[in-house]
């Protein structure tokens, strides 16, 4: 309950998880039923990186500012819906930007405070509904959706030792529920161990067609230090892995430290 990502807004990891957020909302759209995305860890949607919280820190200035100037082409569509939206979008901004009529947004956030301020940010905003909830009951809460299409974004605070674990429980039982739902799950990569043990348990577990989109902005080798990130996705949509390859490449072009890179893995088959 005490995270803020308002500290962390435009931050390195935040450009490499959005960037790859759109790149599935695009996907998603190329067939016309109407479909659900459900937002787990929503925050506040929207983030005034010249004040407060984010400019104290200043990590935007290494993340979607430095994006903003390099402007590589791989990214366009992103940036310029960044540039659209004003204040830098959190991941509610950009699905309600790109809502059409009969799409649906569910977005949970549990700190109250930040709920309060979703709320009063999406009132009145056309197919979004706005819950003051934990992240990970809302997937049994939620899931499956009457349009029988969704996409669930799973993008928790990491605050709790636990999290991996959490995350693999609620992710394989949401999965169990919803088998033609595409999941898009953030993660930390602080030092491998973690992430390693992570993805073997998943190769065990009943997920099926999983790919890891990974950018290591330095080696994972302090384990103190935010090293890298990744999205693990469940049920890709067509045409996302070399989109995603080439993204992933212009991000380390662009923001990578010496050491720095990018991959998309297959952890599971079909």
């Amino acid at each position: 309950m005490n995270y803020r990502h308002a500290f962390h807004a435009g931050n390195f990891a935040d450009v490499v998880k959005h960037a790859l957020l759109l790149e599935l909302l695009r996907a998603m759209q190329r067939k016309d039923k109407p479909f659900l995305v459900l937002d787990t860890h929503a925050g506040i949607g929207r983030y005034d990186l010249s004040s407060g919280p984010a400019e104290k820190t200043g990590e935007w200035r290494d993340g979607i500012g430095k994006l903003l100037t390099a402007r590589p082409e791989p990214l366009a569509d992103y940036l310029a819906l960044v540039e659209k939206l004003g204040l830098y979008p959190g991941s509610p901004a950009i699905i309600a930007a790109l809502l059409r009529p009969g799409d649906r947004l569910i977005a949970c956030e549990l700190h109250p405070e930040d709920a309060a301020t979703l709320k009063q940010n999406f009132r009145g905003a056309l197919g979004v509904a706005v819950h003051e909830r934990d992240g990970y009951e809302a997937l049994r809460a939620f899931l499956p959706p009457p349009e029988r299409r969704g996409l669930i974004l799973i993008d928790p605070p990491f605050e709790r030792p636990d999290e991996f674990a959490a995350l693999e429980k609620s992710l394989c039982g949401a999965y169990e529920k919803f088998r033609t739902g595409v999941f898009a799950v953030w993660y930390p990569v602080k030092h491998r161990a973690p992430v390693r043990e992570f993805f073997e348990r998943l190769k065990t577990s009943n997920l099926r067609d999983v790919v890891a989109a990974e950018f290591l902005r330095r080696p994972a080798i302090d384990p103190t230090r935010l090293n890298g990130c990744g999205l693990l996705v469940v049920n890709p949509p067509y045409g996302f892995v070399p989109a995603a390859e080439t993204m992933l490449q212009a991000v380390q072009d662009v923001l990578g430290e010496p050491g720095a890179s990018s991959l998309v893995e297959r952890l599971i088959n079909e």
